[in-house]
This record gives structure tokens, C-alpha cells and sequence, in this order.
């Protein structure tokens, strides 16, 4: 079974009397270790795909299962509890407490899990170890560089030890260089056995994974897998 599978998903909104169709029928499945990037402009659906993908949207109508578990009828609560156990997000803007440190940020999902000090505090100093952080456990986020911010929030995704680790434009807010090292970053995830899935509207970028799948006014219009 694949980590995620997607039966036909269609999602509709409802903009007053206007029905806008984000998505229309989508199939695909991402296996378990695969490096992912959904590409796709501006009003594409790629947006729409990462927040099912995330378990922060349910479809309208279709099927998608993450890691076995059928998420299109799932409650609040249930979604909420994926999200906790099984997926490490990464967002273009940090989305880092300015008023916690370095460790303190990182460990919010331990907490949010129940896990013990001790056990937030082994797993907080090998997430960041895992980015290069080691010393900067007690900076303020206004103390770091946005490469050093976004890194912070690699080591927050990963910290739970997700299934899934999910990334909307991780390099947005970067300068090139800058971002070259956090995608450098994801392909070294990757590599070690990481399942990667990076959202973004940059074909350059896009190119960095193994699997592009290309999005266009809701459906899925290219699949193309890097040859080996």
C-alpha cells in the first residue's frame, strides 16, 4: 500500500452563489521514501492537493488514505491527531514563535504529544543536530538568519519523527543561495529514507525531486519521474 493513495478527489467551494471546483478528480499514489514535488501557478489546486495531503482539508467527494488510514470522513479531532503523528510541515513563512527559543519551538509538537521532558529533550537535540543548530538551542527566531529560521522549522518537522515530511514554497522567503542549502537539506532527508513531498509554483525548485507532478486548474496534467 502506498503512503498516500487519492481516488478521484474533486473539491468544490462555494463562493457566494459561485461553485469553484479546486479539484477535479484527482488519482495518484506516493509511496513510502519518495521525493515529491507538486508544481503547479497560482489558482492551479496545488494548494488545495497539499491541504488534503495534510490533513487539513477533507475531500467533497473521492477517497484519500494516508499511511492506512482513510481521512475523506475523518473528524476534526482525528485530523488533528494525523497531523500530530504522522506529518512534519514546513512552511515559507517559519511560523515561529518569536517569544520561544530555538528548543522551545522545536519541542511544541512533543508537548502537544505528551512526551516527557526528557524524551522532548533527546529528540529536540537530535532534530537540530540533524540541521546544523546545535548551537543555537536558546536564540530568539529575531536572532537567526531566515536560512537558520527555516532550518529551526525543519527540525520542528521532524522532531515527531513523521511518516510524511510536507513543504509549502520551504524556499519562498529565501535568497538563492539561501535556499539552494534547505533544498540541499531536503534531498539529505531524502537519502536517508525520509518521505518528502515539496509544494511550489517554481519549476527550477520543482527539479530538485525525484517526481514531479504537475497541477493545472485542478487536475493532474504531468507526471514525470527523474530517470535513473
Amino acid at each position: 500500500m502506498a503512503l498516500i493513495e487519492i481516488r478521484d478527489v474533486h473539491k468544490m467551494y462555494r463562493l457566494g452563489s459561485q461553485e469553484i471546483h479546486a479539484l477535479n478528480g484527482v488519482t495518484l499514489d506516493i509511496e513510502t521514501g519518495e521525493y515529491v514535488a507538486i508544481i503547479g501557478p497560482s489558482g492551479s489546486g496545488k494548494s488545495t492537493l497539499m491541504n488534503m495531503i495534510g490533513c487539513l482539508d477533507v475531500p467533497s467527494t473521492g477517497t484519500l488514505t494516508l499511511d492506512g488510514v482513510e481521512i475523506s470522513k475523518a473528524s476534526n479531532t482525528k485530523l488533528s491527531r494525523l497531523r500530530g503523528e504522522k506529518i512534519g510541515f514546513v512552511f515559507q513563512s517559519f511560523n515561529l514563535l518569536p517569544k520561544l527559543n530555538v528548543m522551545e519551538n522545536v519541542e511544541l509538537p512533543l508537548i502537544y504529544g505528551g512526551c516527557s521532558r526528557r524524551t522532548r529533550r533527546e529528540r529536540v537535540e537530535a532534530a537540530l543536530a540533524a540541521v546544523g543548530l546545535s548551537d543555537r538551542i536558546h536564540h530568539r527566531p529575531s536572532q537567526l538568519s531566515g536560512g537558520q529560521a527555516q532550518r529551526v522549522a525543519i527540525a520542528r518537522a521532524l522532531v515527531n519523527q513523521p511518516k510524511l515530511i510536507l513543504a509549502d514554497e520551504p524556499t519562498g522567503a529565501l535568497d538563492s543561495h539561501t535556499g539552494e542549502t534547505i533544498l540541499a537539506m531536503f534531498r539529505d532527508l531524502h537519502a536517508k529514507g525520509n518521505t518528502v513531498v515539496l509544494i511550489t509554483h517554481d519549476q527550477k525548485i520543482a527539479l530538485a525531486a525525484d517526481r514531479r507532478i504537475e497541477i493545472l486548474d485542478g487536475n493532474v496534467v504531468g507526471d514525470h519521474r527523474r530517470e535513473t
